[in-house]
């Protein structure tokens, strides 16, 4: 069942829902605010944001880490807006301190609670297909529609083939939408 569900799970391809989800989390939580913010724009898997402290963020210009699923090493660009994000979002917490943090002990917040906070907000603005990879493939998403660079893509998911990015962002599919629209007899 988790396969089928990663496999229609979309990105959030349009701009304007992005910004929708931003102004409603930021409403309700800033912690989860900041899940949605630094997860669209470094593009790690969920299971490895959240076990980020402080310290492997703040005034960094670079994400390194171990990948938990593939246990390959990971060093990141953290753009100018993200590292504006990680300054003001981490002001007053210990360097120790679990990014995002459980309102229930000092323990990070679950998968499902990720899952839980990006679902509800989705469907407040309407978009359906989503799951913890949604954040990971959107990042993907937008950076190909701006670089149309797969190969890079493919090496920062750390995918073993251009073709299994593409299909892993939704591209494929969106390639293949668009040559059958453009078809005709």
């Amino acid at each position: 069942m988790n396969a089928l569900r990663q496999s229609t799970v979309q990105p959030i391809r349009s701009k304007d829902k992005i910004e929708e989800i931003k102004q409603l989390l930021k409403q309700q939580s800033y912690r989860d605010y900041f899940l949605f913010v630094m997860g669209i724009n470094c593009g790690l898997r969920i299971s490895d944001m959240l076990q980020l402290k402080v310290k492997d963020v703040a005034g960094k210009e670079h994400l390194q880490l171990r990948e938990g699923k593939t246990d390959k090493y990971k060093k990141f660009r953290l753009n100018a807006t993200l590292q504006n994000e990680i300054a003001r979002y981490v002001a007053g917490m210990y360097d120790d301190d679990y990014l995002f943090p459980s309102r229930k002990g000092i323990q990070p917040i679950t998968r499902i609670q990720a899952y839980r906070i990006l679902s509800t907000a989705a469907k407040q603005v309407g978009i359906e297909e989503i799951g913890t990879h949604t954040l990971r493939k959107t990042f993907g998403y937008h950076f190909y529609k701006k670089t149309n660079d797969v190969a890079m893509l493919q090496d920062i998911f750390n995918h073993s083939a251009p073709v299994v990015t593409k299909r892993y962002i939704g591209i494929s599919q969106d390639e293949i939408d668009q040559a059958i629209d453009e078809f005709s007899l």
